[in-house]
Order: structure tokens, then C-alpha cells, then sequence
């Protein structure tokens, strides 16, 4: 621990990319109200955990984390614990309940006012800037109530502007939207984060302007439902196409990226702006989950497998080269053999570039969850492993067809071996494969032109295009 005068503070975020821009938001106000941020929780006066609290396996690793915390500050060795995000939001009891030492349960609804409530924390247990000394770490009064703070959300969008990134500099997540209208019959989200608000076009252009300017050469456009945009505002003219064109025009960024897609709302000129090209990449993250429409129509997913046939060939149409992520969730109420079949027909016959497989996971008070005919959970695992090989094979079989071809990467950094991490347009960053490149073949945060050599796994192996001819 730097020996310093002020309050230190120790962050863990957990979650999606939208949680993530929840965590730099709070880390910047944090640093700007005077914490200084530290990466070790061994000794600081506050950890905060930023949770998520989407399905069973992301709560799961929310609570070890605030387990672990609150170890430490049982061993005189942290002054408070903090639980902000999504599971906070949604399970303020039950995170009471099961962590007796946690000092506060923030909303998300408080995200910035994250600085005021921890400089309150502190004085039921540890006064800021007095955590060096063992013997002054334990908690003052250990009957105090800890603090729950979660107001209902507000009408509007949070303003993600200035933040203490956690990503690389050179990409950033840009967050269009907040909330969700989609009302799916599996997903809490709506819950949790309310209904769909989507981000003034004003605030939205500031923003990635602000991003460019600190460096950031790949934006990511992420939100619960991006394809939604403007929706919530009928009539003001607002929508993802017109965005994109006015992000094409105000920006100077080489890459522009679309997730969190929909099927449902997926309108014929946004497929127009990815056949315009650059610098909207061609790539889509399209979450699909089902191809059965018997299962889409019980999940709430408003398409049928016409529409996602008609959808995927007009995309494929429009951009030749797209590279598609999708995911699925298998072994969901009702799911039969043949249902699960029509799903492996479809990744066959799509060979999708990226695909995620999630068993279906029952979330209290989701319509979901109340559904009969519930798939046993060794039938729901091997539906899994047999979708999950399915897919592979597609994705290792789309790898192996672009070796020998050049491309333009982004170097993201290295791994464990020493070797570079690279990106193609067609892969983003932590859920997709990647291009490996030697050690010192390029720069860290630049584009380099590279030519595939070979395969790993699921992973591209390439050299600088110059030495491989």
C-alpha cells in the first residue's frame, strides 16, 4: 500500500461492458472527490464491488468477492466494504442477509454519488486517511445499521462522461442506451435497470468525442438493446441509423463497432450504414437464443425463424464480409429434442464467426420462470456441449479460411507467453478469438498489417504482411 494522506479506495468490477462503464464512472468521481485508488484491498480504507446480478453464475462470483472482502476487514486489514451495481439493486435483502459485514448497499440509481456515501462509510469503522495503523482497523461500533441507499431510477439516461477507463486506451465502450422495453421472458434486466431511455445524440457525440480525444481509436456501441434507440422518444426523429451517420460525420475514429443488437428491431437502414463500410466495421453482435419459434415465442423474443433466416441472409447480403456473434440459450422451459434441433440445424447452416452458449438459468420473478416442462439439467448440459461443438467447428473452420489472406489488426497487448494480442474488424475485444503475432511485431493501441499464418484453435497466428510473403 503508497503511503498517502488520502483515503484510499480499492474497486472490483464485475460484469458486462455496461457495468464496466458504471465502474469508470464511479472510479473518476471517486478520484476526483479525493480517494486515492489503489488495485489492493489490503489495507484500504474502502473496497467497493461493483456487481453484476444477471444469472445464478454472475452472483455467485459477486458474493466470493465481497466473501473475501469481508475476510480482510474481519482481520483488521480494510475499513469498509461497499456493494454497488446490479445485484445491490436488485437483492439489497438477500446481499444484507448473506454478508453481515458489508457497511453499504448502493443502487444504481446512486452510481455518482459513489464518493459522498464512502466518505460517510468510514466513520462506522475506519475515519479516512487513518487506515495504516493494524491496531485503528476494526470496526468502531459493530451494531451500526449499514447504509442502503436505492432510490427508484430516474426518468433519464446517466452521463457517462468523464471517466477513469479500464479498458485500454486505445478502445472504449460507448453506451447509447440505458434499460430495456423487450420485457423477454427469461431476463431480469428490465428489473434492474428499468425501462429503454436512450442517450440525447448531443451527449452521446460529446461523449465519443471526449473518448477519441483520450485516445481511443475503436469505439464499441454497447447498451441492453442498441437496435432500440430512439424508440422510447417517438417522433423526435431519433434512431440507431441516424445516429451511426452522425457519429460517421462528427468523428475521426477508425473503428466503429455495433453489440447488443436485436432481432427484432433490427431496421432495413442500419443495415444500410454497415454496407456504407468504414468506419462502422463489418460486424454485428446479434444475440438470437433461439431458432425454434415455438421457443422464441415462449422466451418473448417477438421473431420467428423466418424473420431471423430473412435478417441473417439481407445482412450477409448488404456486407459480404460480416463477421457474426450470436449466443443461445439452451435447455429452456419446454425445449424438445426437436426444438433443440431446428437451434443445431441453424448454427450449421449459418456457421456463425462467434457464438456464446448459456444453459437457461431461472430468475426469480422473470414469466420464465414460472413456466412448466422444465429441462432436466443433464439434458440441458449435453445440449450445451453438443451446441458448443457444433459452433466451434463452424468458427474454427471460418478461422482456417482466412489464412494466407492479409489484414489490418489492432494490437490489444500481449499474453502470458510473450506473444502480441491482435484483433481483425471482425473480432472484439474479450469475447472473441483473436490474431497472435510475435513478440515486438507491432505496437501496443496501433494498427499493423498482417498476414495469417496458421491457426490456434479457435485464435489466428499472423506475421507483419511484409515478412511473410
Amino acid at each position: 500500500m503508497p503511503q498517502t494522506d488520502l483515503p484510499t479506495i480499492a474497486f472490483v468490477s464485475l460484469g458486462c461492458p455496461k457495468n464496466l462503464v458504471d465502474s469508470e464512472r464511479m472510479l473518476a468521481g471517486l478520484a476526483l472527490a479525493g480517494f486515492a485508488v489503489t488495485p489492493d484491498p489490503d489495507g484500504a480504507d474502502v473496497a467497493v464491488v461493483n456487481t453484476c446480478g444477471f444469472i445464478n453464475l454472475a452472483r455467485a462470483e459477486s458474493d466470493e468477492h465481497i466473501d473475501r472482502l469481508e475476510d480482510l476487514k474481519r482481520a483488521g486489514r480494510l475499513g469498509a466494504v461497499v456493494v454497488a451495481g446490479c445485484m445491490a439493486e436488485r437483492l439489497r435483502k438477500a446481499v444484507l442477509q448473506r454478508h453481515p459485514d458489508v457497511d453499504a448497499v448502493v443502487g444504481l440509481a446512486e452510481r455518482d454519488r459513489l464518493a459522498a456515501i464512502c466518505r460517510d462509510v468510514p466513520p462506522r469503522g475506519l475515519a479516512p486517511g487513518s487506515a495504516r495503523a493494524p491496531e485503528r482497523r476494526r470496526r468502531a461500533n459493530a451494531a451500526a445499521e449499514p447504509l442502503v441507499s436505492i432510490p427508484p431510477l430516474p426518468p433519464g439516461v446517466p452521463d457517462d462522461r468523464e471517466r477513469l477507463r479500464l479498458t485500454p486506451h486505445h478502445y472504449a465502450y460507448l453506451r447509447i442506451t440505458e434499460g430495456c422495453d423487450n420485457r423477454c421472458a427469461y431476463c431480469a434486466i428490465p428489473d434492474i435497470r428499468g425501462p429503454l431511455r436512450s442517450k440525447p445524440p448531443e451527449m452521446v457525440l460529446a461523449e465519443a468525442e471526449e473518448l477519441v480525444a483520450d485516445g481511443a481509436v475503436e469505439l464499441i456501441l454497447i447498451g441492453q438493446d442498441t437496435t432500440a434507440y430512439g424508440r422510447d422518444t417517438p417522433g423526435a426523429g431519433l434512431s440507431l441509423a441516424r445516429l451511426l451517420a452522425d457519429l460517421r460525420t462528427r468523428l475521426a475514429v477508425p473503428w466503429l463497432r455495433l453489440m447488443y443488437t436485436h432481432p427484432a428491431s433490427f431496421a432495413p437502414e442500419v443495415i444500410d450504414r454497415l454496407a456504407a463500410g468504414d468506419p462502422l466495421v463489418p460486424y454485428v453482435d446479434l444475440p438470437l437464443q433461439h431458432a425454434s419459434t415455438a421457443v422464441l415465442r415462449r422466451m418473448g423474443r417477438r421473431v420467428t425463424r423466418e424473420d431471423l433466416d430473412r435478417l441473417l441472409a439481407n445482412l450477409r447480403a448488404a456486407a459480404p464480409a460480416i463477421a457474426l456473434r450470436t449466443s443461445f440459450i439452451v435447455g429452456f422451459p419446454g425445449e424438445t429434442e426437436a426444438e433443440f434441433a431446428d437451434l443445431l440445424a441453424l448454427v450449421r447452416e449459418v456457421r456463425f464467426d462467434h457464438v456464446g452458449v448459456f444453459v437457461y438459468s431461472p430468475e426469480t420473478g422473470t414469466p420464465a420462470a414460472d413456466l412448466p416442462d422444465r429441462v432436466p439439467a443433464e439434458v440441458a448440459r449435453a445440449r450445451w456441449d453438443r451446441l458448443m461443438q457444433e459452433a466451434g467447428r463452424a468458427a474454427r473452420a471460418k478461422a482456417a479460411q482466412r489464412v494466407g489472406r492479409t489484414m489490418t489488426v489492432l494490437v490489444d497487448g500481449a499474453d502470458a507467453e510473450g506473444r502480441l494480442v491482435a484483433r481483425h474488424a471482425g473480432q472484439a475485444p474479450e469475447v472473441d478469438s483473436a490474431v497472435l503475432l510475435p513478440a515486438g511485431a507491432a505496437a501496443v493501441g496501433e494498427f499493423a498489417t498482417v498476414r495469417a499464418t496458421g491457426t490456434d484453435g479457435y485464435d489466428l497466428t499472423a506475421e507483419p504482411a511484409k515478412d511473410a510473403c
